[in-house]
This record gives structure tokens, sequence and C-alpha cells, in this order.
């Protein structure tokens, strides 16, 4: 783990810090100024979501290393969990 990363989870224990994740789907959409990036991760069944002020490379198949913490959103009154991403790099 890098240094950074690993500052990040020792002052925030919710935080949780991945390395060499293979995204398997990166969908990019526009929400007001800010562009909503969700990535989907071999082996989870759960989305990675994160903000960006412009858009990002397209990451499908990329290994990344994440630092992120699980939240919930309520969709149409169903509850769903998602990871709010912190912190994402490629491999």
């Amino acid at each position: 783990m890098n240094r950074e990363a690993e500052q990040l989870t020792k002052r925030h224990q919710e935080l949780t810090h991945s390395e060499m994740l293979k995204v398997t789907s990166h969908v990019q959409r526009e929400s007001g100024e800010w562009i909503i990036n969700t990535v989907m991760i071999e082996g989870y069944d759960v989305p990675f979501k994160y903000k960006r002020k412009q858009r990002y490379k397209d990451l499908k198949g990329q290994r990344v290393n994440m630092t992120y913490y699980p939240a919930t959103v309520t969709v149409s009154g169903i509850e769903f969990e998602v990871m709010n991403v912190v912190r994402i790099k490629v491999s």
C-alpha cells in the first residue's frame, strides 16, 4: 500500500484500500456540473461510484487501486448498497 492510502486508512477507520482490482464496467454520466463515474469490479456485486469535474478515461479492463467506504442509496424507496470511492488510480 502506498503512503497516501495508508495515511487515509489510519485516519478514517471506515475506509478500505484495495489494489489490483479489475474493472469490468465503467459508465460516466453528467449530473449538473459533475461527471458521475460508476465502475463495476470483478468479483463484487456492488457498484463503486465517484465524482469528477471532467470526463475520465475509460477504465474498462484496467487494474486499479482504490480507497473507498460503504454507503446506502435509496432509489424509489428501495435501498441499494454502493461503495463511495475516495481515491482511484490505475495500477
